[in-house]
């Protein structure tokens, strides 16, 4: 996970070290709502969460472009805090970077943000062996909002409520690691440490044209994970990607591509599997080696690019996940040529890795 920490200080950095005239806010939450089990064995693990997020962010008010392509969004960084009320998951924190998005006349927010989590009580074979959502205390977080604001009801503060999504997991770096799913009702104040300012003041122009003929791309991602045994090793795995892309205009592009992956771990979880489910008839010998191919939508923000692929198994002899898989993750763009990111590769709800890219756009 020190990877994880490097690139959100990475990332984080150009935020707050600008000189602009962005101004500063905080928004405080509180929280309260229900774990949404995804597999069977969470059912126990279910409860009613309450907890906190403290928001620090720096309003934009057009001084770059991407300001006004994007209504003047929010971004900056959080902690969280969440109790699940289970004696098995105990809490969890999580502290990372955030955009906040808006809409309505600025009083529907749309906040993403993507963090370093941490669990208090992850499973451990004797004292919590029933914990089968955290292999590890340490964790990716992932939070998607949706809330009306009201932001200056008295003088510079302001109200706001919405529904907030919270998701741990440790993307099976270490099993068991089924992730936390929850649905939380969020109500809260935000203040806003600078006098009002009109957001268009100081607008510049647009991008409008950003139209690009198709791209060619190579990515190498890696990172290590464990198999669904408990406590059978963390081997490297490395994903070797090449596709296409074509950006229509100044937001959005499809990407369309094949990716080759090599699991390590599943070379001893095939073993494992033919040696203790002999009814399987399944060869130790088999291929762990996959092909996919995937689709795929990038979203461009500024030097930071949100990423969403869907893909198929082409090539796939050790039949253990379904079929389809998906990704979603983040780049930031060294150069017009040269990005690097973090990504979750799943299957639906079942995290396979957490992912750390560099990848080059011809």
């Amino acid at each position: 996970m020190r990877k994880l920490s490097f690139i959100l200080l990475f990332v984080s950095f150009p935020f707050f070290g600008q000189k602009n005239c962005d101004t500063d806010a905080i928004e405080v939450s509180f929280l309260q709502g229900n774990v949404i089990p995804h597999t069977k064995d969470l059912y126990h693990l279910q409860g009613h969460p309450n907890g906190l997020m403290l928001s620090f962010v720096k309003q934009t008010h057009g001084n770059e472009e991407w300001h006004s392509a994007y209504n003047f969004p929010d971004y900056g960084i959080y902690f969280q805090y969440q109790d699940y009320n289970n004696n098995f998951l105990g809490k969890c924190y999580g502290i990372g970077a955030l955009y906040n998005f808006y809409f309505l006349n600025r009083h529907l927010e749309l906040k993403v943000s993507q963090g370093i989590g941490y669990a208090t009580n992850p499973y451990e074979k004797i004292n919590n062996s029933k914990n089968k959502a955290f292999g590890s205390s340490f964790m990716s977080n992932t939070n998607f909002g949706l809330i009306y604001k009201e932001e200056h009801l008295i003088g510079n503060l302001g109200l706001h409520a919405g529904f907030l999504f919270t998701h741990f997991s440790n993307g099976r770096k270490k099993s068991p690691n089924s992730g936390i799913n929850s649905f939380l009702v969020n109500v809260g104040l935000n203040y806003d440490f600078s006098e009002v300012k009109t957001s268009t003041n100081d607008t510049v122009a647009i991008i409008t044209n950003s139209s690009e003929p198709i791209k060619y791309n190579f990515v190498l991602r890696s990172g290590y994970n464990e198999s669904q045994v408990i406590g059978s090793g963390q081997h490297p795995f490395y994903h070797a990607s090449f596709f296409i892309d074509k950006r229509f205009n100044r937001k959005s592009a499809l990407q369309l591509g094949a990716e080759f992956f090599l699991t390590n771990s599943f070379k001893d979880y095939i073993k494992y599997k033919s040696i203790a489910f002999p009814e399987l008839n399944l060869d130790p010998n088999t291929d762990y080696k996959r092909v996919g191919i995937f689709t795929g939508y990038e979203l461009f923000i500024n030097k930071i690019s949100l990423e969403a692929q869907v893909g198929y198994y082409i090539y796939r002899p050790f039949k253990e996940d379904i079929a389809l898989y998906d990704r979603v993750g983040f780049k930031y763009h060294l150069t017009p040529k040269i990005y690097t990111g973090f990504s979750v590769k799943t299957h639906m709800f079942l995290a396979e890795a957490l992912e750390f890219g560099i990848g080059l756009r011809l």
